[in-house]
């Protein structure tokens, strides 16, 4: 927190993609650090083979499914091809970066405040 200057209003673990996320706000946007937690994890195998640093960028969406849905239509390659729990209990799913320029890219939903 002190390094950033900001406040982390969350720490969790997601034993599943075995990493542990802290978040903070910065205005209307929220920032997610990322650690894995095993070296053989998504995030362990990635910082070994391209060192730490930006990991992805994720965007809200509203109906994940139907956004998958189109995204496949128009051949997105996708990561995910059906919602799954992440982080703060969203719906996440992540688009490949062959179709994104390179960039990792996550749609979440919150189903949970609607």
């Amino acid at each position: 927190e002190s390094k950033l200057g900001l406040k982390c209003y969350s720490i969790e673990e997601v034993k599943d993609q075995k990493v542990r996320t802290a978040f903070f706000m910065v205005g209307q946007t929220k920032i997610e650090l990322l650690e894995s937690t095993d070296p053989e994890g998504p995030i362990g195998k990635f910082i070994e083979k391209k060192g730490e640093g930006i990991h992805h960028m994720a965007f809200a969406v509203k109906n994940i499914e139907q956004q998958l849905s189109e995204l496949a239509s128009k051949d997105v390659k996708l990561i995910d091809a059906q919602p799954r729990k992440g982080a703060e209990g969203l719906d996440i799913a992540f688009l490949h970066p062959k179709s994104t320029y390179g960039v990792l890219m996550e749609i979440c939903e919150n189903k949970q405040n609607k």
